[in-house]
């Protein structure tokens, strides 16, 4: 195994005074790693193994020796084995009796057993203290010292002394422990490492659907139309230049959406003059949504960015400028320069710039890493006020991109109106709103609403009654 540098030693070490001894059921890969682990923090560490002469890799300065030998050594043992190799415990009921048992292991499926393994494993050794944690962490995250993951850890157990040392054990590790209540807790805790981006589904949803329609849009305008009335065959746009029309599309739709729910949640307090009434569900989980939302429009953006580049070496545009320059030589014949023309064109270019530098900006700071440096002030005063000033930048850029065509007959084929008529329908339904909403006359009245005032005394009986939808 690889030896961990210094740098990535926890910050708590236990003077050799203090050592204590705890015990690791369990030789695979993250026992070796917890292990690993717990000697560098000052721990004396001895294995529980089946085969104590088998084992091998083990950490420099472990004991490995038998289940029994073993758990007598220690009054804290950890579990790191499947469930399905529990039943060996019950012959042990008279060593384990008393000892803290720190039950460590995962599922392959959610809910995969009616009843958690931590609490299968108070069945079996119902004398011991049980404590469920350390499963929501990796062995690749135990040897980098924690640095490059999440340093939580979930602990719960209906011992609150037992409960108590395993969080010392995971503050001596460099690991935040949070306490999450009685062993009951330990199902949903044995859940979350399972869950594939459960605050991911919805913008991924919402981010193909918006995709799959505006391409398809795009593809009856512009391809098939085009065809049936000109008989020019242009599927070749079909890789570059409909793709770089969606993109954006979706960007600017997503960024909007992100900050949708804040302003519909506004009108909801001022329609019910209280903040202290539940969202409806599905406001709540959009609003949870909105960092992932956020993410993925700055992905779209990105993706246009590469594409625009791209475009002056497509065969098309080569061909396209030879062309109009070969006509011009051939009927000596200019185009004369516009200023209004070279106006909308730079001012479009500088806002699409401005704004997406902003929208990088609105990513770099949702980090976890960034937001947990600076203080809540200066975090809601990027995602908000810098927030509307990159969605004011990019509708800017997609109005003056479509310009006059937007109002133009012309540009409506088959009755279907432009994609960026369609694009600018939120974001400027969101910045009107938002425009309202900041008036003095009702920004004032919005501030005493959050700062607790009510208008409606009912509401007020209604709470002291106990009748209240908190």
């Amino acid at each position: 195994m690889e030896k961990t540098s210094t740098d990535t030693l926890p910050l708590t070490m236990i003077s050799s005074e203090e050592r204590e001894t705890i015990c690791i059921f369990g030789t695979g890969d993250f026992g070796r790693s917890l292990g690993l682990r717990m000697l560098q923090c000052g721990y004396s560490i001895v294995f529980g193994s089946r085969n104590p002469r088998m084992s091998s890799l083990l950490p420099s300065g472990a004991e490995v020796l038998s289940y029994s030998e073993a758990a007598q050594k220690s009054d804290t043992i950890i579990i790191a084995i499947h469930r399905e190799h529990y039943d060996f415990l019950t012959t042990l009921t008279e060593v384990l009796h008393g000892k803290i048992l720190v039950d460590v292991s995962n599922n392959l499926k959610v809910n995969q057993y009616p009843e958690s393994n931590a609490e299968y494993l108070a069945q079996l050794v119902p004398g011991d203290r049980v404590v469920k944690a350390f499963n929501t962490l990796s062995a690749w995250a135990l040897q980098s010292g924690a640095l490059d993951a999440s340093r939580q850890v979930f602990v719960c157990g209906n011992d609150s002394k037992a409960k108590q040392k395993v969080m010392d054990i995971a503050h001596t590790l460099g690991l935040t422990p949070l306490d999450q209540g009685a062993l009951r807790a330990a199902k949903e805790i044995e859940n979350y490492p399972l869950q594939l981006f459960p605050m991911w589904k919805v913008p991924f949803y919402l981010s193909a659907c918006l995709c799959v329609f505006f391409f398809v849009y795009c593809v009856i305008r512009e391809v098939i139309y085009t065809y049936v009335y000109d008989k020019k065959d242009i599927t070749f746009r079909l890789a570059v230049s409909i793709p770089n029309r969606v993109f954006p599309i979706v960007a600017l739709i997503l960024l909007a959406v992100v900050y949708l729910p804040g302003v519909i949640a506004a009108i909801l307090q001022l329609y019910r003059g209280t903040k202290y009434r539940r969202f409806p569900d599905w406001l709540d989980h959009w609003m949870l949504c909105r960092k992932q939302l956020g993410l993925l429009g700055l992905g779209f953006a990105f993706l246009h960015v590469l594409y625009t580049l791209v475009i002056p070496i497509r065969y098309y545009v080569r061909w396209r400028l030879g062309n109009i320059t070969a006509t011009q030589a051939i009927t000596k014949k200019e185009n004369p320069f516009s200023t209004s023309s070279a106006w909308l064109s730079d001012s479009y270019i500088s806002l699409g710039i401005l704004g997406f530098f902003f929208f990088v900006l609105l990513g770099i700071t949702s980090l976890p890493s960034v937001s947990n440096m600076v203080n809540w002030r200066e975090f809601r005063f990027v995602q908000s006020k810098l927030g509307y000033l990159t969605l004011i930048l990019c509708t800017a850029h997609t109005l003056i991109y479509g310009g006059k065509r937007f109002l133009s007959p012309s540009n409506l084929r088959w009755y279907l109106p432009s994609t960026h008529i369609i694009a600018l329908i939120i974001p400027c339904t969101v910045l009107v709103i938002k425009f309202i909403l900041i008036l003095p006359c009702i920004d004032k009245i919005l501030t005493r609403i959050r700062q607790g005032w009510e208008r409606s005394p009912k509401f007020s009986e209604s709470t002291v009654n106990g009748k209240t939808d908190i």
